[in-house]
């Protein structure tokens, strides 16, 4: 391509992406300067490259996946973040009564707000935590808190009605126990040492140590099943878009943040801003997805905006990189 279609394509691109409206050559002789049967010869010779294509219920053109990719890899350039855009997440960098997990979800939220698509937080799954400390706090009505936490800072809760004959210091007892003995246990092997281990020390030290035991294997087993790290924010912004006009559009891509198989999908293998158009990420067809790594204080996983194809690449890519150079000052010891 010469300069003037690589500007022509830069033009719909853009225009197509902030109006959801078929980009026309007219709409174009002004920015472009030159005639309007100028714009067409070079639309069709963008169309010939697959860059562009025509969309069928107007003589305008609309960015092709080929297109989108080309823009981003040669014709954009990151957009530069407002005042405000940057407080907010400079407000969340600056907390320093946040875990790092929960700066990291805060800051996706942020970008959900400003972008409105969806954001996903892909965290290590359960058997990438080990036990840090697990914790018992008494409620009235003979009712206890389970707290279950984690060397990578997930903490889990679960509360528990204690059976007739049960006492919360035989609880507490047994957490001491729990602690002493499996501290630095992958928490997947949890269950497997505290019925192997734990159960035949309660057994002779609590009278009703079965009924002590199944609280916390419950509570093990619960965090295991809910630790699986998957963090959305506003799951339903990417159906605000235009694109999700469809109901049966709606419900496969709804179908698809349900199954954390195909969300998975999404975690990034590769270091810096990736972004994966159309057919090149393995959970959508229709989207664009744009991640990318972190790894703070040894804690890792990935960060990830999911949105139309027709998204404000330079935007998403500008805040992405902007979280990336400044979370890390969060939580400094």
């Amino acid at each position: 391509m010469d300069n003037r279609q690589k500007e022509l394509l830069k033009e719909i691109v853009e225009s197509y992406i902030k109006n959801v409206k078929p980009v026309g050559s007219k709409s174009l002789c002004k920015r472009l300067g030159v005639s309007s049967a100028t714009i067409r010869n070079e639309m069709v010779v963008l169309e010939s490259l697959g860059y562009i294509e025509k969309n069928h219920i107007s003589s305008g053109r609309i960015p092709s996946e080929a297109g989108y990719k080309y823009y981003v890899e040669n014709l954009m350039k990151p957009q530069e973040l407002t005042g405000d855009e940057m407080l907010k997440l400079q407000t969340i960098f600056h907390n320093n009564q946040l875990v790092l997990s929960d700066a990291i979800t805060e800051c996706m939220q942020i970008i959900s707000e400003l972008t409105n698509y969806t954001s996903v937080v892909l965290g290590k799954s359960s058997s990438d935590n080990s036990l840090k400390q697990v914790s018992i706090i008494p409620l009235d009505n003979n009712k206890i808190i389970a707290l279950v936490c984690t060397d990578k800072g997930i903490v889990e809760n679960k509360q528990f009605t204690l059976p007739e004959n049960t006492y919360v210091e035989e609880i507490v007892k047994t957490c001491e126990i729990i602690n002493k003995m499996l501290i630095g246990t992958p928490i997947n092997e949890v269950s497997q040492r505290l019925e192997y281990e734990i159960k035949p020390i309660i057994a002779k030290k609590i009278k009703q140590y079965e009924t002590v035991y199944n609280i916390f294997y419950d509570a093990f087993s619960d965090f295991t099943k809910n630790t699986s790290n998957v963090f959305f924010s506003v799951k339903t912004n990417i159906l605000t878009q235009p694109e999700y006009s469809d109901i049966n559009e709606v419900k496969k891509i709804v179908g698809k943040f349900e199954d954390e198989t195909l969300i998975r999908k999404i975690e990034a293998k590769e270091q810096g801003i990736n972004i994966y158009i159309g057919e090149e990420n393995e959970f959508d067809p229709n989207v664009t997805i744009i991640k990318t790594k972190y790894n703070i204080k040894g804690e890792e996983g990935t960060i990830a905006i999911v949105g139309p194809k027709r998204m404000e690449y330079s935007k998403v890519v500008a805040l992405l990189d902007y979280i990336g150079q400044n979370l890390g000052g969060n939580n400094e010891e």
